[in-house]
């Protein structure tokens, strides 16, 4: 099975157990239990993606609580650090599988990594997710249904390039066209030791 295939398919599963309460507090019960499994980690990284995505929605609620909002907001900002890490984690796992392979002499580097693409593959999966959603919305004018169907109909268009994409991206890698490589996000805004804001409080 290629990689897009099998992240297609967990990324379905996690979203559909995700949905079962719809809850943002919600326990990750992941039923992938090797550790080191490409099946565990892709899905605890759209399970954070899909909990982030609704944390988004409710944040946009006008009548939130500045409090909560603010709460809220914190919150997200953890996640996406979770979600980065979770991609630095997958792009290891890539790394290692891959980086016994001798690139040829002229071998290219991608613009981006493979687990930042399959980062995208999940956000397109929550996004075909929810606009189905909408476009078969009960309660909701036909006019914004159709729509929303048109829309659908580009996701999943795109769903399926970008997926073919990164099968044809790791058969590069494997057969020697592009050399495998990591990069790390040295985020800063989190780290007490790196943003001013936080460590001049200490001085």
């Amino acid at each position: 099975m290629s990689v897009s295939s099998i992240c297609n398919k967990v990324f379905k599963a996690a979203i559909d157990d995700y949905h079962i309460s719809n809850s943002v507090n919600e326990k990750n019960n992941n039923p992938f239990k090797d550790s080191s499994s490409l099946e565990k980690i892709i899905y605890n990284k759209c399970w954070i993606d899909t909990v982030q995505w609704h944390l988004e929605d409710i944040i946009r609620k006008p009548n939130i609580e500045p409090s909560e909002a603010l709460k809220i907001k914190r919150r997200i900002d953890s996640s996406n650090q979770d979600r980065t890490d979770m991609v630095e984690e997958l792009d290891e796992y890539f790394f290692k599988k891959y980086s016994s392979e001798n690139p040829n002499q002229d071998a290219i580097l991608n613009t981006e990594t493979p687990a930042w693409a399959v980062d995208r593959l999940s956000i397109l999966s929550l996004k075909i997710y929810h606009m189905k959603e909408e476009a078969e919305r009960d309660s909701a004018s036909e006019d914004h249904r159709k729509k929303c169907s048109l829309k659908l109909s580009v996701l999943i268009d795109q769903k399926s390039n970008l997926s073919t994409a990164i099968d044809q991206l790791f058969e590069n890698i494997s057969n020697g066209k592009v050399r495998i490589a990591t990069y790390k996000q040295m985020k800063m805004y989190n780290d007490e030791s790196l943003n001013p804001e936080l460590y001049s409080q200490n001085d």
